[in-house]
This record gives structure tokens, sequence and C-alpha cells, in this order.
């Protein structure tokens, strides 16, 4: 297997419709399914099909999963997520482990002690976009990273925010802070220095420590301190 293999356990749309993305991106893609009737070759002939038991040991070491670099836990039963991703973490010391979490009141359970590096919650998910479509000026954390107290943090830019106007590189960043990436008018904007911040911009940041979060939502938003967090990462 290449340094860019990715095992996805679950072959259902979610499971599909990752290594689609994947497999377009160039990354070799193997999918795990137990149910015969979601084997569908047709529909993603680059990938390598395997019809077997993620939550089996023996077949995750017949899959080579410990030279893998990514798992993908996408089926829709939470607890079959959390034990191929124990597996792969404890047995094959898979570098990164993501999984999909099915039902919110779950999300306490995908943590490192599972072996959980990502959890995503799509209901979570949804939530947050939409909190942040309606809050403007608001800091909303969209994902918490599982290695560290890293999360990525959203903030829409109010008409009256402070740095509006402001180049980046005139603006004191936190020093737990770092900015991603700038979504203006649907496109992407790099936060060079020499890129201004304007009304409606869509700020998107890394933060390690609850103490950047508040710096942040204090620098970018209208009224310092104003910050409301969702987390989607568990």
């Amino acid at each position: 297997m290449s340094m860019r293999q990715v095992v996805i356990a679950g072959a259902g749309k979610v499971g599909r419709s990752i290594a689609a993305e994947l497999l377009e991106n160039g990354s070799e893609v193997l999918i795990i399914e137990r149910d015969p009737q979601k084997i569908r070759t047709d529909a993603l002939p680059e990938a390598r099909w395997l019809l077997a038991d993620a939550c089996e040991l023996s077949q995750l070491d017949a899959a080579g999963l410990n030279e893998c670099t990514v798992l993908v836990a996408a089926t829709g039963d939470d607890k079959v997520n959390l034990v191929v991703s124990l597996l792969a973490k404890t047995e094959f010391g898979v570098p990164r482990v993501v999984a999909r979490v099915n039902h919110p009141k779950n999300e306490w359970l995908f943590t490192e002690s599972w072996g959980v590096d990502v959890a995503v919650s799509a209901p979570r998910l949804l939530t947050a976009l939409v909190e942040e479509a309606v809050s403007v000026g608001d800091l909303v954390r969209l994902m918490r990273f599982r290695q560290g107290d890293a999360s990525l943090v959203e903030l829409t830019l109010a008409e009256d925010s402070p740095v509006v106007g402001q180049r980046i590189g005139e603006i004191a960043l936190p020093p737990d802070s770092a900015l991603v990436v700038i979504l203006r008018d649907g496109r992407a904007v790099i936060p060079s220095p020499d890129a201004a911040l304007e009304h409606g911009d869509e700020v998107l940041a890394v933060a390690t420590s609850s103490e950047a979060e508040e710096q942040l939502a204090a620098l970018l938003g209208p009224v310092p301190g104003r910050a409301r967090t969702l987390t989607t990462g568990g």
C-alpha cells in the first residue's frame, strides 16, 4: 500500500461518497463491507473492495490495515464505528482514525480512549452551520481536533468589527492562533499580510486553547468577549 492509502469501513452512501472524493483527489482507497448487497464495484471501479467484517481482527489483518495511513469508520452503526476505530488504533497503529457519529447522544464516546482522532457528527455540523448563518459576529467552533487542544473556528465579520479594513499584517493575533483561510463572495482568499479584511468575510482560524478562542472573538467580533461555540468534533 502507498502512503496515501485510506481504508473505509462501510460502503453505504456516506462511505461511497467519501471514497469518491478521495479517489478524485488521488488517494488509494480500500472499502471494507460485510453486506454483499452493498458491494458495488461498478459504482467505484477505481477503489479496492473487500467483503469482510471490519470488527473482526483477523479480517482487518488480512486487509493490511497496519500499512494504511487513514481509517474512516463510516458505517451507520455507532457501536461498529467505535469497535473499528479502537482496533485500528490499538492493534494496527493507524496514524489517523476518523469516525462517523450517527447519533449525537453517543458523541461523548468518540474520544482518544476509543482510538478516535476526529469524530464527525453530521447533525452537530449542520447545527453549527445553521447557527453560523444567523450569527454574524459570533465565534463558532466547527471542529475540535483530537490530537491536542486545537479547534477550527469561524467568525463572519460584522460591519462594525474593528478589524474591517485592516491588513492582516497589522492585526495582532493571539499567540495560540492562526488564520487558515478567508471566504469572500464564494471564493477563498489566502490570509497574506497584505490582504485586507472586509465586512461579510468568513474567517476560519485554528485556536489551540480556549483562551485563544476568546481572544479571537474579542478581536474580530463587534462586542469584545462575545463567544459562542458549537463543537462538531465530539
